[in-house]
């Protein structure tokens, strides 16, 4: 099946996306920390916390969507409760992600997002329940007589 492995490759690339967020804000950090210049008054050490901090902090938050979709992998079960909000949010947030990367950085970070939001959704889809089993006849129940559709609305 395709289920365990793109929960492999989900796993892999959010991981791999978690420390390059990380390091990409720490290194912005250490490059406004050094310029010792003011934008619009704000103070400089400020901005250089913040932006290590948020570094970390969207780091984390990838590196727990990795784990989710790691556990799913190893598991071979579909995430359920918060881990399953937690992959939506990801998916979410590489939409938005890859449309501001369109603008800004160029085509190329566009189709990584991209690519990464696939994989997710993919990820999600394939360990979705179905509401009947794959082989079951529609409009037939194995219990009673046939179920039919409810009669076409007529119009006055």
């Amino acid at each position: 099946m395709i289920r365990r492995p793109v929960a492999w490759v989900v796993a892999v690339l959010l991981f791999a996306e978690a420390f390059g967020v990380a390091a990409l804000n720490w290194f912005l950090g250490v490059v406004v920390d050094r310029q010792d210049m003011s934008l619009a008054g704000l103070d400089p050490h400020m901005m250089s916390v913040s932006s290590k901090i948020g570094g970390i902090a969207f780091g984390l938050y990838f590196a727990l969507c990795g784990l989710v979709a790691l556990l799913v992998a190893l598991r071979d079960r579909p995430p359920a409760g918060f881990g399953r909000v937690l992959l939506i949010s990801a998916a979410v947030v590489h939409g938005v992600l890859g449309a501001f990367t369109w603008g800004l950085v160029g085509w190329p970070a566009f189709l990584f997002m991209v690519l990464v939001l696939a994989l997710i959704v993919l990820l999600l889809m394939t360990y979705d329940r179905p509401g009947e089993p794959a082989d079951a006849v529609p409009g037939k129940s194995g219990d009673g007589p046939p179920v039919s559709a409810p009669p076409a609305p007529t119009a006055p």
